[in-house]
């Protein structure tokens, strides 16, 4: 079933998930809007760094739709990574272990990258007779 202005909706999808991880990196990087959750950690640092560069990175280029799958698959892995290394151990259920953001990430990303970025997106742009001709199909 196609809904009436499908598109729109994912890419304002698209734009919504990207723009929130990218706001989380750069919090955490920089610590801005309100600084991370806990102290910004050292360049290089593992997991933490590391992550915040993937959601800043990550994030850009699922708002911009450039590369969005690929960075969606990336950004949907180090949520669920998150997720099973931080707070899985303290409960079973997100709600009762602090996880809800890394899993509604994680699931939100995998919708990208299953469903593409849509025509409204840069890559689109760049190759537009690949991408509607698929879109048409």
């Amino acid at each position: 079933m196609v809904v009436k202005n499908q598109g729109l909706f994912l890419a304002l999808y698209r734009f919504v998930m990207g723009l929130l991880f990218a706001c989380h990196g750069a919090a955490t990087l920089f610590d801005v809007l309100g600084g991370p959750e806990g102290q910004v950690p050292g360049v290089g640092q593992w997991p933490s760094w590391w992550a915040a560069v993937i959601e800043l990175i990550g994030g850009i280029l699922v708002v911009l739709g450039l590369g969005a799958r690929t960075a969606a698959v990336v950004c949907s892995g180090t949520m669920a990574f998150a997720y099973f290394t931080v707070h899985q151990a303290h409960a079973l259920f997100p709600i009762q272990n602090g996880g809800e953001k890394a899993a509604l990430f994680c699931w939100g990303f995998l919708l990208i990258a299953v469903f593409g970025p849509g025509r409204w997106a840069l890559s689109t742009l760049l190759t537009p007779s690949r991408t509607l001709a698929h879109e048409r199909a």
